[in-house]
């Protein structure tokens, strides 16, 4: 779950790094505390075991065999995997973003291909852009903070004009369908 800490974290203030991290909703330390309080007992264990309880002797073979271990550890390149890791999240972040369909781009196709100069013409044209509009408005409420503030419910976007209270009927009708 992704939890939007924009508002608490707008303006920069001296520790809010800090507060950020230790706010415990959609924290790293609440993702990760289970795995890293495993860790640190194993280690515990591990090094009790290695200080009391083995012998000069088993504590050699010990060193010995995390040493072959840190042989195969090194075969293992972190800096590509973790560049590999890096630009696959990026691609997909930069996918996200080109494929955000940006309303001039469409405008001018559609003022290319509806052609018409009488009123039937300019209706059409609108009434697309004005759905387009709409799209993006939806979406946008969707993913970002101020557009939710904006519109917070769907009789916001009636009452700006990118909906008509027909098409608010429609969109809360429970047969409603998208793509049917």
């Amino acid at each position: 779950m992704t939890v939007s800490y924009k508002l608490k974290v707008a303006n920069a203030k001296f520790g809010g790094f800090s507060k950020l991290l230790f706010r415990w909703k959609g924290s790293i330390y609440k993702l990760l505390y289970r795995e890293f309080l495993v860790f640190c007992l194993l280690y515990g264990f591990i090094s009790i075991l290695y200080r009391c309880v083995l012998t000069n002797k088993q504590q050699e073979v010990f060193e010995r065999l995390a040493r072959h271990c840190n042989k195969f550890a090194k075969l293992i390149p972190m800096s590509f995997v973790l560049g590999f890791y890096v630009t696959q999240a990026f691609q997909r972040w930069w996918g996200q973003y080109t494929s955000f369909p940006l309303p001039d781009n469409l405008m001018m196709v559609v003022s290319g291909n509806v052609h018409g100069t009488d009123e039937r013409g300019r209706l059409l044209r609108r009434t697309l852009m004005r759905y387009a509009n709409l799209s993006s408005v939806l979406i946008l409420r969707s993913i970002s903070t101020r557009v939710r503030k904006r519109f917070p419910n769907l009789e916001d976007i009636v009452e700006a004009g990118f909906m008509t209270a027909d098409e608010l009927k429609k969109l809360n009708h429970p047969s409603f369908t998208l793509g049917g």
